[in-house]
């Protein structure tokens, strides 16, 4: 049995793809209302309590995650006591913590932006006068989906965001002036085996991924074989998402790490020959991996976000009428203005017709702009 910490909606697709598998998966989820839970076989817990996850652990094989918020030294004693976990918490590791990320990537001459831990404001402000305003300011623990990120004008920006102490630090970054943001996506086993996707871009609004199209147009050559590089450094194993900066000179430097499915890889339910959800179980289980080919000449795919104007089921009928070619995913959540309740992909011959379709979709459904 695979146990899932997380009951979110990327353990609720990894459900939906464990049962073509034959598969047995358990969810721990924080409420029977997560999106996971009203799918697939529960327990009801906290991720942060060592009981809780013990007694869940106790019935699985191996465990996997669906989010990297569990507490570090909670996955090293499950991983003392004999439970297989993937990935394991020393590669968790670096999707938890962007300082240790940053220095480790950087000793291995993984390009990433320019950098600095600081603890006072006078610290930033000596890092922007070698780098130039705006910064780019993050928590270097616990932010995600644009929570934790702050891009700071000036000196007067830096006001209430730290309290002078190390327990306070940030990480602070250049501002990377873009062409367009990019993730690499690929699975790893244990034995070593990697598979990688075809590169996307994908298009942020307000620190959250509203688009992916597949495959990037034009992609650096240098993408894809860093995430492998990175995959192999950090002993990754199951589907890594590295984010990506791209330069308006076309190179690239790393922003994020997610060590499991993403948002930037549901593309691939209908667009690839394996998805990433069936490459994830497939890695941990340490079987062999699919083949990660793309159905179709390019995949858009938009996110459905909440608009506060009530559940989305009865705008579907209409939604499919219109383009019956769309592939709808709504994930079973309760509704709210900016959160992610679904994602529609439209497959075709051109990007330009696949991106109209997708987004055109999620308006629909949502109500909302993406």
């Amino acid at each position: 049995m695979v146990g899932m910490i997380g009951g979110g909606q990327l353990a609720r697709m990894t459900a939906q793809a464990a049962i073509a598998l034959g598969v047995e998966l358990r969810v721990l989820a924080s409420s029977p209302d997560d999106a996971a839970a009203r799918v697939s076989p529960t327990v009801i817990g906290d991720y942060r309590s060592l009981p809780d996850v013990v007694a869940f652990a106790d019935r699985c094989d191996v465990l996997t995650f669906d989010h990297e918020h569990v507490p570090l030294e909670l996955l090293r004693t499950l991983a003392q006591m004999g439970h297989g976990l993937h990935p394991a918490p020393e590669a968790l590791r670096f999707a938890q913590d962007k300082w240790a990320m940053r220095e480790r990537l950087q000793h291995a001459g993984i390009p990433v932006p320019a950098w600095r831990v600081v603890t006072s404001a006078v610290s930033v402000s000596d890092f922007a006068a070698e780098h130039g305003w705006p910064v780019v300011a993050k928590r270097i623990l616990g932010g995600y989906d644009g929570r934790g990120v702050w891009v700071l004008p000036d000196a007067a920006g830096v006001t209430g965001l730290l309290a002078g102490s190390p327990e306070e630090a940030l990480l602070v970054e250049e501002f990377v002036p873009l062409r367009r943001e990019l993730a690499a996506l690929l699975a790893r086993s244990p034995n070593g085996e990697v598979r990688a996707w075809p590169l996307v871009e994908t298009v942020q609004r307000n620190g959250i991924c509203v688009e992916t199209l597949a495959p990037a147009d034009d992609p650096p050559a240098s993408a894809v074989p860093i995430a492998v590089q990175i995959a192999a450094l950090l002993e990754v194993t199951g589907v890594l998402a590295v984010e990506l900066f791209e330069r308006a000179d076309g190179t690239v430097a790393v922003n994020e790490l997610a060590m499991r499915p993403h948002n930037s890889g549901h593309w691939t339910i209908e667009g690839a020959r394996t998805s990433q959800f069936e490459q994830h179980l497939r890695a941990v289980l340490d079987w062999p991996l699919g083949d990660t080919t793309a159905t179709a000449p390019v995949v858009a795919t938009a996110n459905v976000l909440g608009s506060g104007d009530g559940p989305l089921g009865g705008r579907l009928p209409g939604v499919l009428a219109v383009d019956p070619a769309l592939k709808v995913h709504l994930y079973g959540k309760e509704p709210r203005v900016g959160r992610k309740l679904g994602h529609v992909s439209a497959l075709g011959a051109g990007a330009a017709a696949a991106r109209r379709r997708a987004s055109a979709g999620a308006v629909a459904l949502s109500g909302a702009s993406v």
